[in-house]
């Protein structure tokens, strides 16, 4: 009586083509791409919240930062601590760049504004570095609906009074012109204390980052305190990667609501 084949080498050969397939995917993230879902309106309004974009990381090169953090393990945490990169080139003033937050990990997306030994201020809503204004234009308002954003399901803030549900939520926008040419877009909602700051001497082997929402971020004009807000100066060990272009952009309250996907954002580059 004949014997019936055995399944073990088929399930063997599935495990295995799991296996290889998690291996490849975790060094695509590690070594090339990590993927990124804008969580808040910090850097409105050129990343809206629901951007989903993929970060590039060989950018810039490798730290212990390119290791993914996984299950509340960092897993090359063990090499937190070198000054140095490995391959890559140093990022450049105007870049926007995602990285650690330098006390409790989380990952952060903000416009790179001061390198190391800039001198950085704010004067009356306009930033100086090396004491010289960079340049502002005002451009049409930017105008969004008011009403709920994103997972967390919050309002926008807006410069003009408290619009009606789905009215008009309006912020002052215009170009401002870094140094080296960049040109981006920034918001301003209102006045406020972080419109006027000390000046910031960038440590070496530091960036300061801004977000363009320059009135709605967390970002490295506060000092590191936790959780608490503040984001200070950022080791270079730090950085992940630079954001260069949207894949696409779930306006809704979750990525997989595809019929929510704004159809002007497809493959946007990001500037």
């Amino acid at each position: 009586m004949a014997s019936k084949p055995s399944n073990d080498g088929g399930l063997l050969e599935t495990v295995k083509t799991v296996v290889f397939a998690l291996i490849l995917a975790g060094l695509i993230r590690t070594l090339l791409f990590q993927p990124f879902w804008i969580p808040s309106g910090s850097m409105k309004s050129t990343l809206l919240i629901g951007d989903f974009l993929f970060v590039n990381k060989f950018t810039y090169g490798y730290s212990y930062a390119s290791c993914p953090s996984m299950f509340g393990t960092d897993f090359c945490g063990f090499a937190k601590g070198s000054d140095e990169r490995l391959l890559g080139n140093d990022p450049e003033r105007g870049d926007v760049v995602v990285f650690k937050h330098p006390v409790h990990g989380a990952d952060y997306i903000k416009r790179l504004i001061g390198l190391p030994g800039d001198r950085i201020q704010m004067k009356d809503s306009i930033l100086y570095i090396n004491g010289n204004p960079a340049p502002q234009t005002a451009i049409a308002p930017f105008i969004e609906a008011f009403e709920k954003q994103g997972p967390e399901q919050g309002f926008p803030r807006c410069s003009n009074t408290r619009p009606a549900l789905g009215g008009d939520c309006i912020k002052e926008r215009a170009m401002e012109t870094l140094p080296n040419g960049v040109v981006h877009e920034v918001l301003n909602i209102e006045e406020s204390g972080a419109d006027n700051t000390q000046e910031f001497l960038v440590p070496e082997g530091h960036y300061f980052f801004m977000g363009d929402n320059r009135d709605n971020s967390v970002d490295s004009r506060f000092a590191q305190r936790g959780y608490s807000p503040g984001v200070g100066f950022v080791p270079a060990e730090n950085i992940i990667g630079r954001a260069d272009r949207i894949v696409f952009s779930a306006a809704g309250s979750a990525l997989w609501k595809f019929w929510d996907w704004r159809s002007d954002r497809y493959l946007k580059a990001v500037d």
